[in-house]
């Protein structure tokens, strides 16, 4: 029996950064090989400048790398041109950070669709099964994650956790075979960054959505299937 193709690949990918003039460069990531299968849960942890958030900026198709290949569903993103690349990252990728960067001028149901705009049409919903329209995805998706009465509020009405669990709807309003979440609790409290890393786990499974997150925090990459360490610019498995 034919092995399922990985959703995400890298293949020896380096990163490097030119440095000033009459220096060296700095290498950032040095050869990282990595396969992450549908529906995993995976965790990157490492020191501050490890290259963690470079890694994921690669993975998200915000970044190339120097050398290697990153292979996306096996597609060769390299090979893809800028408006090809901005199609996948919209429809395929969701992402959070450690900031939610909701708009402020908008409520969280308003920032929740705006996603869809730029992606009609429902090409992250599985052949054959029915279509979930958008607004319904958002209204059922906020009040999955607890935001049921915060639907008309804005940002500045919310707590920290509650705009966070408002990005991670963002991100996932669009079906993403991917979400990457870099340093997704680092800016909450320990409450909320206990209950948002236990709803990123739910979703990862009642999504099936193949989650990626980089983080300094034990407890959350614990939650993960998987924890890599990167070390010298190299990812090593690390067990828990």
């Amino acid at each position: 029996m034919a092995s399922i193709a990985p959703l995400l690949e890298l293949v020896r990918v380096t990163k490097q950064f030119p440095a000033a003039a009459g220096a060296g460069g700095l290498t950032v990531l040095d050869g990282v090989c990595l396969r992450i299968n549908r529906g995993e849960a995976l965790a990157v942890v490492g020191p501050s400048g490890s290259g963690k958030s470079t890694l994921l900026h690669i993975m998200g198709t915000l970044d190339r790398p120097t050398s290697g290949q990153a292979l996306f569903n096996g597609s060769d993103l390299s090979m893809l041109n800028e408006q090809q690349v901005a199609e996948v990252r919209n429809r395929q990728i969701g992402f959070v950070f450690q900031s939610h960067y909701l708009l402020p001028q908008c409520s969280v149901w308003e920032n929740v669709l705006l996603p869809t705009l730029a992606c009609s049409g429902n090409r992250g919903a599985k052949p054959g099964a029915e279509v979930e329209p958008p607004e319904a995805r958002a209204e059922r998706l906020l009040r999955r994650v607890g935001l049921a009465d915060r639907m008309d509020h804005r940002p500045a009405e919310l707590s920290g956790g509650e705009c966070q669990r408002a990005a991670v709807v963002r991100a996932l309003i669009n079906r993403p075979a991917l979400l990457l979440a870099d340093e997704p609790t680092g800016s909450l409290d320990h409450a909320a960054a206990t209950a948002l890393g236990q709803l990123l786990v739910e979703l990862n499974r009642e999504e099936g959505v193949t989650l990626v997150v980089v983080t300094h925090a034990t407890e959350l990459a614990n939650r993960m299937s998987r924890v890599l360490r990167l070390v010298a610019g190299r990812l090593v498995e690390q067990g828990r």
